[in-house]
C-alpha cells in the first residue's frame, strides 16, 4: 500500500493549480486516488475512511495535528522537528505516534498557522507567538536556532469557557474564597494573577472576569487574544502586533494600554504583563482612576510577583526604587497565586493582601492558604483555609459593601 507521503503526492498530481478547489472537489479527488490505490492492493473501508481524513486535514488543515487539537483531553502538543511529538494528558507527558512525513511539510502547516494570525516566522526572524482560531496558543522557534527544529508548542484551552462553578468543583479553589473574590471584583480591587508557567493564570483570569459588573466598559489587551470574556456587550477587545518584516509596524502592549487610556474605559485587563508595559499598566491604569483593572504575571510567590513588578517597572521608567515601589504598593490590592502541585492539580494557594510601603518593603499578608492534608488515591487532598481578614476595606464601603 502507498504510504501518506505517497498518497499526498497522488492527490496533489490530479489538482488543478488553476483555480481554487472548493472541499467538496478536493473530497471527489481523495477518493478517486485511494480507488486507484485499492486496485493496487486491497484497503479495508475503515483505513479508507482514516486515510481519507488524514489526506483532507493535510491539504485543508493542519494535517496530522488536526485531530490532536481536536482532541480535548490533549492540553498541549509539542512537535519536536519531524523527530518527535509529545503530548500532554491530565498533566502527564505522553510520546504520540504521528510523525510529519517532512520538515518541509510541518513549515507549511506553521506558515498556515501563522499567517492566520497576520505575523511572519523566518530564517530572519525565527521566533513567534502566534493562535489558532479556537484561541489555542502557539509558539514557534525556527532553524537555526532551534538545532531540531522547527519546534513548535500549541497550548489549548477549553472550547468552552472554564467557570469559578467548575474550578470549585475541581477543587482548584473554594466556595467561601469565591464568594470573597466576587465581592472584591465587583468593589473594584485591583487584582493580579500570579503563578508559574502552565498554573492556570489566563484560565483562573478568564474566570474571575464573570464578575465583572455588566454594565461597565472593559478594554482587554493582550498579545496574543486569548480572554474568553463572556456577558459584557461593552467590551473592547485589543491584541498586539509584531513589526513587519521592514521591521515597522510594531503596536506593543504599551502602545495599546496609552491608547486604553483614551477609550474611556471602566477597567482594563492586560493579559499579561512582562516588560516595560507594566509601567502604563500600574501608574496610568491602575492609580489614575480606573480601579477594578487586572493581570496576571510569572512569579512563585505574591512577594516574588512584587518583585517582578519593581524589575519590570525599571525597564521602563528612569525612577528611585522607593517611588516604584510606593507606587507599586498603592496600585495594587490582592494577588492571587496559582500553583501546579506535585500530582499535576493546578490550585490557588495564597490570596494576599497588598499592605502599603513600609521601611523600604512592601508589604503584604496572607488572606487565604493552602494547606495540605494527605494524599489520597495518588491525589493531594487539602483547602484553602482563610487566616486573616481584609485589612483595608474602603473600596468595599465606596461600593457600598458591609465589612
Amino acid at each position: 500500500m502507498d504510504t501518506m507521503e505517497q498518497m499526498y503526492d497522488r492527490v496533489l498530481k490530479k489538482m488543478d493549480m488553476g483555480h481554487e478547489m472548493t472541499d467538496e472537489e478536493l473530497l471527489d479527488l481523495i477518493h478517486i486516488a485511494l480507488n486507484e490505490a485499492g486496485q493496487e492492493k486491497y484497503m479495508p473501508l475503515q483505513e479508507k475512511i482514516q486515510i481519507s481524513r488524514e489526506l483532507f486535514n493535510a491539504f485543508r488543515k493542519l494535517d496530522i495535528l488536526q485531530d490532536l487539537v481536536e482532541d480535548e483531553e490533549i492540553t498541549e502538543i509539542m512537535i519536536n522537528g519531524t523527530e518527535s511529538i509529545f503530548l500532554e494528558k491530565s498533566g502527564q507527558l505522553f510520546q504520540s505516534d504521528k510523525r510529519f512525513v517532512s520538515g518541509t511539510k510541518l513549515e507549511d502547516v506553521i506558515q498556515q498557522i501563522v499567517a492566520g494570525t497576520n505575523r511572519y516566522v523566518n530564517e530572519a526572524s525565527p521566533i513567534v507567538d502566534a493562535r489558532l482560531e479556537d484561541g489555542s496558543r502557539v509558539n514557534v522557534v525556527l532553524k537555526p536556532v532551534a538545532l531540531n527544529g522547527p519546534i513548535m508548542t500549541i497550548r489549548k484551552f477549553p472550547k468552552e469557557k472554564v467557570t469559578m462553578e467548575q474550578l470549585i468543583q475541581w477543587g482548584s479553589i473554594s466556595q467561601e474564597a469565591v464568594e470573597f473574590l466576587k465581592t472584591l471584583v465587583c468593589a473594584k480591587y485591583n487584582i493580579f494573577v500570579s503563578g508559574g508557567t502552565g498554573s492556570g493564570k489566563t484560565t483562573f483570569l478568564n474566570a474571575l472576569s464573570d464578575y465583572i459588573p455588566k454594565d461597565e466598559r472593559l478594554i482587554t489587551i493582550e498579545d496574543n487574544a486569548e480572554l474568553q470574556i463572556k456577558g459584557v456587550p461593552n467590551l473592547v477587545r485589543l491584541e498586539a502586533r509584531n513589526a513587519n518584516l521592514e521591521g515597522e509596524g510594531a503596536v506593543t502592549i504599551r502602545d495599546l494600554i496609552k491608547s486604553a487610556l483614551r477609550m474611556r474605559p471602566d477597567r482594563i485587563l492586560v493579559g499579561e504583563v512582562r516588560g516595560d508595559e507594566t509601567v502604563d499598566m500600574i501608574s496610568s491604569a491602575m492609580l489614575n482612576g480606573h480601579s477594578g483593572s487586572m493581570s496576571t504575571g510569572h512569579a512563585n510567590n505574591p512577594m516574588d510577583m512584587l518583585h517582578r513588578l519593581e524589575t519590570m517597572m525599571m525597564m521602563g521608567i528612569d525612577m528611585p526604587l522607593t517611588a516604584i515601589q510606593r507606587q507599586v504598593a498603592s496600585a495594587i490590592d490582592i494577588i492571587i497565586h496559582l500553583g501546579r502541585l506535585r500530582d499535576k492539580s493546578r490550585k490557588v494557594l495564597e490570596i494576599a493582601e497588598v499592605l502599603g510601603y513600609a521601611d523600604g518593603v512592601i508589604r503584604i499578608q496572607s488572606l487565604y492558604e493552602f494547606r495540605e492534608e494527605g494524599m489520597e488515591n495518588g491525589k493531594i487532598k487539602g483547602c484553602l483555609v482563610k487566616v486573616e481578614e481584609l485589612t483595608h476595606c474602603e473600596k468595599l464601603l465606596a461600593a457600598g459593601y458591609q465589612t
